[in-house]
């Protein structure tokens, strides 16, 4: 996802250079998203196994 989320981020780089601010916006939104979803899941994911490693020990 996070490869996703870089890929259009070089797409807006590249449709902004070029002139195309529609583009550049859309595809800037899009990285934005996918973006903040990986950082969702990589949270999420961190204080579960955080938890699992925690409860395992007792």
């Amino acid at each position: 996802m996070l490869y996703w989320a870089l890929m259009f981020l070089v797409i807006a780089i590249i449709a902004g250079f070029f002139g195309f601010a529609g583009i550049a916006v859309a595809a800037a939104g899009i990285a934005k998203i996918l973006f903040f979803i990986f950082l969702v899941l990589f949270v999420i994911t961190l204080i579960s196994h955080i938890g699992r490693r925690g409860s395992a020990g007792i």
